[in-house]
């Protein structure tokens, strides 16, 4: 059967044609933070010698995986939420579900790799310039952009070969797996079960490495001998515990639980939470909770408001 669809409809939010520009605007200053939090990490851990270790090398995996996740999904919805065009091609269309997946399996496996980094610096500090070393962490990194691939390619390339020859309106405001498959003229079964698989694994193996990781962590943590000691060590775990729990979470409720037992309207307020609060976040829960980055971010802070002052 041929594909006589060469557009999709994103409904996005019906409801809030009155009070559109105030939630254009309140997700444009989203967006526009998130680019620059993730931006400002990338910089510091690029200029600044003290950030130049796997953990903050690996934090700037994440923040570049997340600019890129959040610029898959947010330009076109404010263009939904501003303008009468809810259009998007079907080659647009595919080409968003492939990089919102793939760039969301590897900020599921850099979650990972970053818990195992925490495990070495907790558990073996002695060893831990040695296992992590320069040569490691660049396999981590590109392991983890080859992983993704592998696993998000295949079901995008049969999502491409489904014939969709009826309706074409999809309700939600982005190109997501399971509104699309709905709306396929074929039997979907396979592809659909596909594609819980792939996430599945993503997810659930992930959760279980970071979950592994923090039993040792917590483990060692508890069996140091001071209250200062074992404040010290934890304090270093809190913001990727913080970003891991909001992953995790998001994730569950929206592939790995039954969807018919949210409403609609349930379904994209959490997907809005994971496309653009998540990454929002991460360079902010990482600013505030390291002490380390904030330091590095003062001193740049000062040398660029000192540095007109010296030229004159």
């Amino acid at each position: 059967m041929a594909n006589v669809t060469s557009e999709f409809l994103l409904i996005g939010f019906p409801g809030i044609q009155k009070v559109k520009l105030l939630v254009f605007l309140t997700i444009l200053v989203t967006y526009i933070l998130t680019l620059l939090g993730n931006f400002t990490i990338i910089f510091l851990v690029w200029k600044d010698y003290r950030l130049h270790n796997p953990m903050y090398w690996l934090l700037c995996n994440l923040s570049f995986s997340g600019l890129c996740f959040t610029s898959t999904i947010v330009p076109k919805m404010m263009a939904n939420i501003i303008t009468e065009n809810k259009g998007i091609s079907f080659m647009g269309c595919i080409i968003q579900i492939y990089f919102y997946f793939h760039l969301g399996a590897c900020d599921y496996i850099l979650v990972a790799v970053m818990a195992f980094d925490r495990y070495v610096a907790i558990c073996n500090p002695l060893r831990y310039s040695v296992i992590m070393s320069d040569w490691l962490t660049l396999i981590l990194a590109v392991g983890t952009w080859t992983a993704a691939f592998l696993t998000v390619f295949p079901p995008v390339i049969f999502l491409c070969h489904l014939p969709f020859c009826g309706p074409n309106v999809i309700d939600h405001y982005f190109c997501d797996i399971a509104p699309v498959l709905n709306l396929a003229c074929k039997d979907t079964t396979f592809l659909e079960q596909l594609s819980f698989a792939s996430i599945g694994i993503i997810v659930l193996s992930s959760l279980l490495l970071t979950s592994v990781s923090y039993l040792y962590i917590i483990t060692t943590i508890l069996h140091i001998p001071t209250a200062t000691g074992r404040k010290k060590a934890f304090s270093t775990c809190v913001a990727h515990i913080t970003l891991a729990s909001i992953f995790y979470g998001c994730s569950i409720f929206m592939y790995l639980l039954p969807q018919n037992i949210h409403s609609s309207g349930f379904y994209k307020a959490v997907a809005l939470l994971h496309t653009v609060v998540t990454p929002l976040l991460n360079p902010f829960i990482y600013t505030l909770r390291n002490e380390k980055v904030k330091e590095v971010l003062r001193d740049t802070l000062k040398h660029l408001i000192s540095f007109p002052k010296s030229k004159n």
